[in-house]
């Protein structure tokens, strides 16, 4: 299992932050581009390679993301609409995956033919919004924490509304 941290500053003024594995090593840098009409968000590897480039799809009416990887769509997810706990579906490459929260929408879990391949949990009482994320081994750790980012962009984006992230 592989573990990472995501933690977004809440009073920052660049769209940067650093995700972090168990170990607090810096492994990937997510960048948002300032001034544009929905989010638009880059993964790069600690070489400063782009992963995952990560674009909002506007004028939807339950929140709609593509990922793109080297240009080339990989994946689309789409939030459901429930009335309690969250759901997301992600059309992908790799196959379809399903991602289901609690109904405060702090602890999640991405699943493949109903097993579990990623756990989420956002940590309360911390000055910036953090997640510890599990990952399975085979899985595709930058798909996932591009995964993790969506999460925080529909769900707790309100607490970062005029503010933007930094590591």
């Amino acid at each position: 299992m592989m573990r990472y941290q995501v933690r977004q500053h809440i009073f920052s003024f660049r769209d940067r932050f650093t995700i972090k594995d168990e170990y607090d090593q810096p492994q990937y840098v997510v960048e948002g581009k300032f001034f544009t009409v929905g989010n638009k968000l880059t993964l790069f590897n600690v070489k400063g390679e782009e992963e995952i480039y990560i674009e909002q799809k506007l004028f939807r009416f339950l929140p709609e993301y593509y990922f793109y990887k080297k240009g080339k769509h990989i994946a689309t997810i789409k939030k459901e609409f429930t009335f309690f706990k969250p759901k997301f579906h992600i059309a992908s490459v790799k196959g379809n995956y399903e991602i289901q929260g609690n109904v405060l929408a702090y602890d999640f879990q991405i699943l493949n033919h109903q097993e579990v391949v990623c756990t989420i949990s956002k940590r309360w009482f911390s000055f910036a919004d953090t997640y510890g994320v599990e990952i399975k081994e085979d899985e595709d750790p930058s798909f996932m924490l591009a995964l993790v980012i969506i999460l925080d962009q529909v769900y707790h984006e309100e607490t970062n509304h005029s503010t933007n992230h930094s590591s």
